[in-house]
């Protein structure tokens, strides 16, 4: 893991870039705590009707392709246009990608889609702060406002505002800590974060109980968590971005691409249990955690995931994740002879790990949504699942650090 330099000689940048952060905690947790309860509303109602709505997922998904074409220009691109703009390669993100995002987003997930929501986070996080801060700061650099406003998207929206500040400074560049921009990103997730909950955005969190003392055979057992979970970021990542090109080569239509894919997940879904595998995955986790998984729980949100959003529905990846690193982390603690919830657990962040090849926001979102007493344990399986994804990221415009 390499520091990005910091000239210590001007500090004014960081105080700024600091009081800029708490309007844009603030802004960015009103917009999460809106996006977050509409959401949570929407698979309540869903879950409730499953028949009426989850059939038309293809008629929808062509309206969404369809707005994107038509009204939202290159927004349709996306988290790319964060990254983009993060690397230099971009200097716009338009702020048309807000409304369209968020309610893509709403229409998967009503619909019936299986996917995330961490996407739009980040997205509605980073497009006012960037577009705010060229204006306001015009001579900080313009990564580090993308990196404030990205903190307070995901903290906003997780409630788990340390781990929302390291995620932000290391995903752009695997391998790579924007340290300047640490202060600055925490102020931001701690003030969405905040912000959000004032505004009744719970945050999910199970405080662990097992009794776990550490061991030779402990150990062993945890490393083989993490090489399971780094595979399963892994094979995640890679399907994800193969689907995407196969997809698109079979129906170069987008319209066709997404009636059809949306037309086949609707049916699937409706035939393997109602709509389990629809969603964020919610579902998955709170049974994850109440004895109430499938062994194939994990494969079968996996593949669902993987297609929606190969497709080209909107909604991000985090929260799917999460679920299936907890439904696996079930399967596996019978094998291994572990705490059930402490592999579930384990699972939650280490699945997450990698998928997004960042390392130390898994550990601490870990522990704060699970104890940080446990923190040694995250520490661990997650640093194995990091080193066995082969440096793979569902986010394809991700640079990976290379040591010269």
């Amino acid at each position: 893991m390499r520091i990005s330099p910091k000239s210590y000689n001007d500090y004014s940048e960081i105080v700024l870039l600091t009081l800029f952060a708490i309007p844009v905690g603030i802004a960015v947790g009103l917009v999460d705590a809106l996006f977050g309860r509409i959401l949570i509303w929407i698979t309540d109602f869903r879950m409730e009707h499953p028949y009426q709505l989850i059939p038309f997922l293809g008629i929808i998904g062509v309206l969404i392709v369809w707005c994107y074409k038509e009204f939202g220009k290159n927004s349709a691109k996306g988290m790319s246009l964060i990254f983009e703009a993060g690397h230099g390669t971009s200097d716009n993100i338009p702020l048309r990608l807000i409304p369209f995002s968020i309610i893509g987003t709403w229409l998967t997930h009503l619909f019936g889609g299986s996917a995330g929501r961490e996407g739009v986070a980040i997205q509605v996080g980073g497009a006012l702060s960037y577009e705010a801060g060229r204006r306001i700061l015009t001579n900080v650099d313009r990564k580090l406002l993308l990196i404030v406003g990205m903190s307070a998207g995901f903290g906003g929206l997780f409630r788990t505002p340390i781990a929302a500040a390291f995620f932000a400074v290391e995903v752009l560049t695997a391998g790579v800590l924007e340290n300047k921009a640490m202060l600055p990103a925490l102020a931001a997730s701690f003030t969405a974060s905040f912000t959000a909950n004032i505004c009744g955005l719970e945050k999910f969190s199970f405080m662990l109980s097992d009794n776990v003392t550490f061991s030779l055979l402990l150990a062993l057992k945890l490393i083989a968590l993490g090489i399971s979970f780094g595979i399963t970021g892994r094979l995640f990542t890679m399907y994800l971005h193969k689907l995407k090109i196969i997809f698109a080569d079979r129906m170069k239509n987008p319209l066709i691409r997404i009636f059809v894919i949306g037309v086949a997940v609707s049916c699937f879904s409706l035939l393997l249990w109602n709509g389990r595998y629809s969603g964020l995955g919610t579902n998955l986790i709170s049974m994850s955690f109440d004895n109430g998984i499938y062994t194939w729980d994990f494969a079968l949100k996996l593949v669902f995931t993987v297609v929606t959003l190969a497709a080209g529905f909107q909604g991000g990846e985090v929260t799917p994740l999460f679920s299936i690193g907890a439904s696996l982390g079930v399967v596996l603690a019978s094998i291994l002879n572990m705490p059930v919830y402490f592999a579930a657990a384990l699972g939650y962040s280490a699945v997450f790990a990698g998928a997004t090849n960042t390392l130390i926001a898994p550990m601490i979102i870990g522990a704060e949504v699970f104890g940080y007493e446990y923190l040694p344990y995250f520490v661990i399986v997650c640093t194995v699942a990091y080193a066995c994804n082969g440096n793979l990221s569902i986010y394809s415009l991700q640079k990976i650090y290379e040591i010269k």
